[in-house]
């Protein structure tokens, strides 16, 4: 029992650090810059560009009236299954690997979704403007309704594509996203990739 119960200290742990720095990440981009505002880290290949989104990650949207709802809704219910499959992990002896990796899908999930809950409701609009924490006004968006926040961009190369291959003007890699995005994208690589260690059985 003792052995089952200290399992569960690496995914609280990898929970605890990533909802912490992705939090802070975004509350500090929230209340420092304006929407469209960058700064350069290193050269043009890794710039912080503030951003939001209403959607998935990398700012994928749902294009219906109440596609914000949806996605919020199902982000919660998904959140849900995986916080409850994660905790069953150490009862079927799950490797490390695999418990790791669980929580940093379910520490993304979990921090986009405070994002949709919360933001609307602490922060007003950062459009021409950097945003209040709690203003006196209200939130500019209801419960489950605020945008995520998205900043970390790595135009990596843009220019124009060979007329073979249509000549248009290309930025790879254009998504803007978060931490909550990279620990998503990290665990289910990871699980993608070492699913035959992690499911041996």
């Amino acid at each position: 029992m003792k052995k089952q119960s200290s399992s569960y200290v690496l995914p609280l742990i990898v929970i605890f650090v990533v909802l912490l720095i992705d939090q802070a990440s975004k509350i500090w981009i929230k209340t420092h810059m304006e929407i469209s505002e960058e700064i350069p880290v290193f050269g043009d290949w890794f710039i912080i560009h503030f951003t939001e989104n209403n959607g998935m990650a990398f700012g994928v949207e749902l294009p219906w009236e109440f596609g914000k709802l949806a996605l919020s809704l199902f982000r919660i219910f998904a959140v849900g299954v995986i916080g409850w499959y994660l905790f069953t992990l150490p009862k079927k002896g799950a490797t490390k690997g695999l418990m790791f990796s669980g929580a940093l899908v379910f520490a993304g999930a979990l921090g986009n979704i405070i994002d949709s809950a919360f933001y609307g409701l602490i922060f007003n609009e950062s459009h021409y403007q950097v945003a209040s924490f709690m203003p006196e006004g209200g939130g500019y968006a209801s419960f489950l309704h605020g945008r995520v926040v998205d900043m970390l961009y790595f135009p990596l190369w843009e220019g124009y594509l060979p007329e073979w291959l249509g000549g248009d003007y290309f930025i790879f890699f254009r998504p803007v996203f978060n931490i909550a995005d990279s620990a998503i994208s990290v665990g289910v690589a990871s699980i993608l990739l070492f699913h035959r260690n992690f499911f041996k059985d």
